[in-house]
């Protein structure tokens, strides 16, 4: 039987605290230096294999970067010197470039920098997982030293989302290969305002840029550490080892009333949800996707497992989106809905309570990472209110790398959102049918499988269309049909959560946050604006 296990409290966490501060680890505590613990591995800074995608990279500089506050942000020059200028039909945007501006090995940023990023993100030779989100551009080119021009294959009204990657030396992509095996993975070399000096498998060391473009910044390093485990990072910042920390919200929670602590939430576009397999014969299932769909309780999750830090999530579309959301495009919580549904489909419960059709058992196998805790409880959750109208969940704790291969035959407990600064960005690969080019995106698009083309058409209309209405009908279109046969179950939209331990620097104000929660966003999204008080 599936038991949960909690979290350690903090008083089990200061009890291992003494073990832990006497590993050589690296303390906080100076003026000018910040150390937080992180649950990503480190490395991976090469923006070609998708680094960076939002914009959120300290090493590197996009053509454009967001900008803060409450609800959808913004965006601003960062290499560009203004927003790009799109032609009539959105087809042909052209960016003018920033001059004087050295990457950190020196070299002097220009045109064919952009225009060598850009394509080798579209050259299949560097099997770039983030290749399909930038599918839309037939070609870069060098207007001139000092300008770059963007043609694409069809109108795009949200372009400016795909400026916010960072740019590499045109040098380091001279020699095409897998982008995951070049040397900016571990040396990135870039605009941004920190550069990497020190990186090994559990500490990453960044330095201020002392002649970045946008002026020096007031902190002066940044130590990343790799603490993959949540309980582990809460125990180190209750010993005040680091500055900051991500935790999922109930252990946050935990230092709320802490002298010289601050718990911070920032609301995201992130979303948590089950991919339900076209392939399997339960889970690819019009009737049992339905039925379990009103059968989950989402709001008793966002209670006892969010700790209130979240909202219900029926589409991958939250209302930030306005009026591209739509707010009737809901699953009601009702067991009593799901069991007719499921009673109609011939779906019927069998002498233990779990329901078979035709011979089959209604059961599946869910994944989930098994380093999140918080994946885990969701799981555990979804895989209680799944069993109370006869459907039999069984779950499956393993590493990510265990997880691909199963991707197109068992369920996830999956995260989204990862480019949410438009609605084409944040939902098109989730939904849209899969590519027939089985390189060209990310293993995890569309991990059901699923293919509706009302849903494709709906999609590629509101992509394609630079006509604010036209695209909002359409997206509330996809919802409308989503909502009449569901390909995943969508959960909950997270608020990230973070701990930081009380200082004399003004931080970064809120910004709308993508899936990337670590702590590259929270307080610290904006690192390079900080100031003493």
């Amino acid at each position: 039987m599936l038991r949960v296990r909690r979290p350690r409290t903090l008083g089990a966490a200061l009890a291992l605290a003494i073990s832990l501060s006497a590993c050589g680890a690296p303390q906080s505590g100076s003026p000018d230096s910040i150390v937080l613990a992180d649950a990503f591995e480190l490395g991976g800074y090469n923006p070609v294999a998708g680094y960076g995608a939002a914009g959120e990279a300290k090493v590197y500089d996009g053509l454009l970067r967001l900008s803060g506050g409450t609800g959808m942000p913004g965006f601003t020059p960062a290499l560009a010197t203004e927003l790009p200028s799109p032609n009539a039909d959105a087809t042909v945007w052209t960016a003018p470039l920033r001059a004087g501006v050295r990457f950190s090995d020196g070299s002097e940023f220009d045109a064919a920098d952009v225009v060598a990023t850009y394509r080798a993100i579209l050259d299949p030779a560097s099997a770039s997982e983030v290749r399909s989100s930038f599918s839309m551009i037939e070609r870069v080119e060098a207007v001139d030293a000092r300008s770059v021009r963007f043609t694409l294959r069809h109108p795009y009204a949200a372009f400016p989302t795909k400026l916010l990657i960072g740019i590499v030396p045109s040098e380091s992509v001279a020699t095409p290969g897998p982008a995951t095996e070049s040397p900016l993975n571990t040396h990135p070399i870039g605009t941004g305002p920190y550069r990497l000096t020190t990186l090994e498998p559990t500490r990453a060391i960044f330095e201020a840029n002392e002649n970045y473009w946008g002026g020096a910044p007031s902190v002066k390093r940044l130590t990343l550490l790799y603490v993959p485990d949540d309980n582990t990072r809460a125990q180190r910042m209750a010993t005040g080892e680091l500055d900051g920390t991500s935790l999922p919200p109930l252990l946050a929670a935990g230092f709320a009333d802490r002298a010289g602590m601050s718990v911070r939430a920032n609301t995201s576009a992130d979303w948590r949800g089950v991919s339900m397999p076209a392939a399997d014969p339960v889970a690819g299932d019009p009737a049992i996707r339905l039925a379990l769909n009103h059968a989950v309780d989402r709001q008793a999750m966002i209670d006892n497992i969010l700790g209130g830090y979240g909202r219900p999530a029926y589409t991958p579309l939250p209302e930030v989106y306005g009026d591209a959301h739509d707010p009737t495009a809901v699953f009601p919580f009702d067991r009593a809905r799901a069991e007719r549904i499921l009673d109609t489909a011939g779906w019927r419960p069998g002498a233990d309570g779990v329901r078979a059709k035709d011979g089959v058992r209604a059961r599946f196998t869910v994944m989930y990472n098994s380093t999140d805790t918080l994946r885990r409880d969701l799981a555990l959750a979804f895989v209680s209110d799944a069993r109370r109208v006869g459907v039999e969940v069984d779950l499956a704790a393993l590493s990510w790398d265990r997880i691909e291969p199963r991707i197109a035959r068992d369920g996830i407990l999956l995260g989204g959102g990862d480019e949410p600064y438009d609605p084409d960005t944040q939902v098109y690969n989730t939904l849209h049918s899969p590519s027939a080019d089985p390189g060209a995106g990310s293993p995890y698009d569309n991990a059901s499988r699923s293919s509706d083309p009302v849903i494709d058409a709906e999609l590629d209309t509101a992509r394609r269309s630079t006509d604010p209405a036209v695209r909002a009908d359409a997206y509330r279109a996809v919802q409308q049909r989503y909502v009449q046969d569901p390909s995943h179950v969508f959960l909950v939209h997270l608020d990230h959560t973070y701990v930081l331990k009380d200082s004399a620097w003004t931080t970064s104000g809120p910004i709308l946050e993508p899936h990337a929660h670590g702590v590259t966003w929270g307080p610290w999204w904006s690192l390079r604006t900080w100031s003493r008080r």
